[in-house]
């Protein structure tokens, strides 16, 4: 299924008309126990360290809590995200936003999680797509779940993360789910049933929601907290709030 305008622009849509949504009001409720049961590991695919935290952090850190490996695979380390900075340059960036995502981690309970960093340009992950499939078949195993982003998620590194997800663990013969990440942004909520079906919601503990919400936090850089930058940060209050909630949703 296709997209007509799939773009990230401007604010977005509000958390405020997605609490209104009433799709997302009445998404079938599941709890991590069940979506863990039957598998040995959850690999969670992230185009750019944060998208993880970000999407599905808590189901991260209640996978590790119910005893459930953690592989963190982040395709590109994020560097583009501030192109022409005097202060925050490429190679700056890389360096910190892996030691953001290392943070982050920390923070879910996943300081000693497996964690693979292919250092794949950022922005370029479309003309290594076959190359990530085959990375992450060799990676995966029969009983693992992959968290991958959705196909449909209008930035170009998710979309081609996540077809090559499904290409790896259609091969693998491995249960796959997908997050939105910028989906959040522009899909309208009235579409949201049309395009997000199905969908299931996972409840998160208040201990886990503070985790989590510590965990994004870590990400200075994008949050615009790191010293030096100015401008409009990547993930003003208003992205951060779509993520902040006391569930989070999966695809598939």
């Amino acid at each position: 299924m296709d997209v007509v305008e799939r773009q990230i622009d401007g604010s977005g849509v509000s958390e405020a008309e997605w609490q209104a949504c009433a799709w997302l009001q009445a998404l079938p409720e599941r709890t991590a126990e069940t979506l863990f049961a039957g598998i040995t590991r959850l690999v969670v695919v992230s185009p750019h360290p944060d998208d993880e935290v970000l999407a599905c952090g808590g189901l991260m850190g209640c996978a590790h809590a119910a005893g459930v490996p953690v592989v963190v695979v982040s395709v590109t380390d994020g560097e583009a995200c501030y192109p022409d900075h005097a202060v925050w340059l490429p190679q700056r960036l890389r360096e910190e936003r892996q030691r953001e995502l290392d943070r982050a981690l920390a923070c879910l309970g996943l300081a000693n999680t497996e964690r693979h960093a292919w250092h794949i340009g950022d922005g370029t992950v479309t003309q290594h797509e076959a190359e990530v499939a085959a990375r992450l078949l060799a990676l995966l195993r029969e009983d693992d779940l992959v968290l991958a982003p959705w196909m449909l998620d209008a930035h170009p590194d998710h979309e081609a993360v996540g077809r090559a997800c499904a290409r790896a663990a259609s091969h693998r013969g491995c249960a796959r789910l997908e997050f939105p990440v910028w989906g959040w942004h522009w899909v309208d909520p009235q579409q949201a049933a049309r395009l997000w079906s199905p969908a299931l919601r996972f409840q998160l503990s208040p201990n886990m929601q503070q985790r989590k919400h510590a965990a994004i936090h870590q990400f200075a850089t994008q949050t615009g907290a790191a010293p030096g930058l100015d401008g409009d940060p990547i993930l003003p209050e208003a992205v951060l709030q779509r993520f902040q909630r006391d569930y989070e949703v999966l695809l598939g």
